[in-house]
Protein backbone atom coordinates (compact mmCIF):
# COMPACT_ATOMS: atom_id res chain seq x y z
CA UNK A 1 0.00 0.00 0.00
CA UNK A 2 1.22 3.51 -0.80
CA UNK A 3 2.25 5.91 1.98
CA UNK A 4 -0.87 7.55 3.38
CA UNK A 5 -1.60 10.02 6.15
CA UNK A 6 -2.57 8.82 9.62
CA UNK A 7 -6.09 10.21 9.11
CA UNK A 8 -6.47 8.37 5.79
CA UNK A 9 -5.08 5.22 7.40
CA UNK A 10 -7.70 5.46 10.15
CA UNK A 11 -10.51 5.98 7.63
CA UNK A 12 -9.35 3.08 5.43
CA UNK A 13 -8.91 0.68 8.34
CA UNK A 14 -12.41 1.48 9.57
CA UNK A 15 -14.26 1.80 6.27
CA UNK A 16 -16.13 -1.57 6.42
CA UNK A 17 -17.45 -1.65 2.83
CA UNK A 18 -21.06 -2.80 2.49
CA UNK A 19 -22.74 -3.73 -0.79
CA UNK A 20 -26.15 -2.05 -0.99
CA UNK A 21 -29.00 -4.12 -2.45
CA UNK A 22 -30.16 -3.31 -5.96
CA UNK A 23 -28.83 -1.88 -9.18
CA UNK A 24 -28.63 1.85 -9.86
CA UNK A 25 -28.11 4.04 -12.91
CA UNK A 26 -26.88 7.57 -13.43
CA UNK A 27 -29.41 9.57 -15.46
CA UNK A 28 -29.93 13.19 -16.42
CA UNK A 29 -32.92 15.28 -17.43
CA UNK A 30 -33.73 18.89 -18.27
CA UNK A 31 -37.45 18.17 -17.94
CA UNK A 32 -38.41 19.91 -14.68
CA UNK A 33 -41.65 17.91 -14.30
CA UNK A 34 -39.80 14.61 -14.72
CA UNK A 35 -37.08 15.75 -12.33
CA UNK A 36 -39.68 16.69 -9.71
CA UNK A 37 -41.27 13.25 -10.04
CA UNK A 38 -37.93 11.44 -9.78
CA UNK A 39 -36.25 13.34 -6.94
CA UNK A 40 -38.12 11.49 -4.15
CA UNK A 41 -36.95 8.18 -5.61
CA UNK A 42 -33.36 9.26 -6.30
CA UNK A 43 -30.48 8.11 -4.16
CA UNK A 44 -28.70 11.38 -4.99
CA UNK A 45 -28.96 14.38 -7.30
CA UNK A 46 -26.59 16.99 -8.63
CA UNK A 47 -27.45 20.03 -10.72
CA UNK A 48 -25.21 20.36 -13.78
CA UNK A 49 -25.28 22.69 -16.79
CA UNK A 50 -26.69 19.83 -18.89
CA UNK A 51 -29.58 19.15 -16.52
CA UNK A 52 -30.28 17.43 -13.24
CA UNK A 53 -28.19 14.31 -12.74
CA UNK A 54 -29.84 11.62 -10.63
CA UNK A 55 -28.73 8.29 -9.24
CA UNK A 56 -31.83 6.14 -9.54
CA UNK A 57 -32.81 2.57 -8.82
CA UNK A 58 -32.68 0.67 -12.11
CA UNK A 59 -36.40 -0.15 -12.08
CA UNK A 60 -37.33 3.53 -11.59
CA UNK A 61 -35.18 4.58 -14.55
CA UNK A 62 -36.62 1.77 -16.65
CA UNK A 63 -40.21 2.79 -15.81
CA UNK A 64 -39.47 6.32 -17.07
CA UNK A 65 -37.70 5.10 -20.26
CA UNK A 66 -34.35 6.55 -19.13
CA UNK A 67 -31.05 4.98 -20.14
CA UNK A 68 -30.24 1.80 -18.23
CA UNK A 69 -27.12 0.93 -20.23
CA UNK A 70 -24.68 1.01 -17.31
CA UNK A 71 -26.22 -0.58 -14.21
CA UNK A 72 -24.10 0.04 -11.12
CA UNK A 73 -23.95 -1.34 -7.60
CA UNK A 74 -23.35 0.89 -4.61
CA UNK A 75 -20.75 0.08 -1.97
CA UNK A 76 -21.07 2.23 1.14
CA UNK A 77 -17.91 2.84 3.13
CA UNK A 78 -19.24 2.66 6.67
CA UNK A 79 -16.82 5.00 8.34
CA UNK A 80 -17.32 8.64 9.13
CA UNK A 81 -15.38 10.35 6.38
CA UNK A 82 -14.84 14.01 7.06
CA UNK A 83 -15.63 16.29 4.16
CA UNK A 84 -12.14 17.71 4.63
CA UNK A 85 -10.44 14.31 5.06
CA UNK A 86 -7.68 13.45 2.63
CA UNK A 87 -6.80 10.05 1.21
CA UNK A 88 -9.82 7.75 1.47
CA UNK A 89 -11.18 8.47 -2.02
CA UNK A 90 -7.72 8.27 -3.55
CA UNK A 91 -6.91 4.94 -1.88
CA UNK A 92 -10.25 3.37 -2.84
CA UNK A 93 -10.22 4.54 -6.45
CA UNK A 94 -6.54 3.57 -6.86
CA UNK A 95 -7.16 0.05 -5.50
CA UNK A 96 -10.11 -0.47 -7.84
CA UNK A 97 -8.34 1.18 -10.78
CA UNK A 98 -5.33 -1.11 -10.35
CA UNK A 99 -7.72 -4.00 -11.09
CA UNK A 100 -9.33 -2.14 -14.02
CA UNK A 101 -12.61 -1.55 -12.18
CA UNK A 102 -14.13 1.85 -12.90
CA UNK A 103 -15.68 3.61 -9.95
CA UNK A 104 -17.73 6.69 -9.33
CA UNK A 105 -17.23 8.13 -5.87
CA UNK A 106 -20.06 10.02 -4.19
CA UNK A 107 -19.28 11.79 -0.95
CA UNK A 108 -22.28 12.45 1.25
CA UNK A 109 -22.31 14.11 4.66
CA UNK A 110 -21.64 10.98 6.72
CA UNK A 111 -20.16 8.40 4.36
CA UNK A 112 -18.56 7.91 0.97
CA UNK A 113 -20.26 5.68 -1.56
CA UNK A 114 -18.57 3.86 -4.43
CA UNK A 115 -20.55 2.99 -7.57
CA UNK A 116 -19.05 0.19 -9.64
CA UNK A 117 -20.39 -1.68 -12.68
CA UNK A 118 -22.84 -4.31 -11.45
CA UNK A 119 -20.76 -7.14 -12.96
CA UNK A 120 -17.70 -6.07 -10.96
CA UNK A 121 -19.35 -5.63 -7.56
CA UNK A 122 -18.18 -8.91 -6.01
CA UNK A 123 -14.59 -8.33 -7.11
CA UNK A 124 -14.76 -4.70 -5.94
CA UNK A 125 -15.98 -5.80 -2.50
CA UNK A 126 -13.06 -8.23 -2.26
CA UNK A 127 -10.56 -5.53 -3.23
CA UNK A 128 -11.95 -3.04 -0.72
CA UNK A 129 -12.08 -5.61 2.07
CA UNK A 130 -8.45 -6.49 1.35
CA UNK A 131 -7.53 -2.78 1.38
CA UNK A 132 -9.22 -2.40 4.76
CA UNK A 133 -7.49 -5.53 6.12
CA UNK A 134 -4.07 -4.28 4.97
CA UNK A 135 -4.65 -0.93 6.70
CA UNK A 136 -5.80 -2.66 9.87
CA UNK A 137 -2.63 -4.79 9.99
CA UNK A 138 -0.21 -1.92 9.34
Amino acid sequence: MQKISETAHDMISGMTPTLIAGDFVFATTQDTDLAAALIPQALATFKEAEGLSLILPLDVARSRALSIDDPMRCITLNVYSSLTGVGLTAAVSAALGAQNIPCNMVAAHHHDHVFVPAGNSTQAMSILTTLQDQATRS
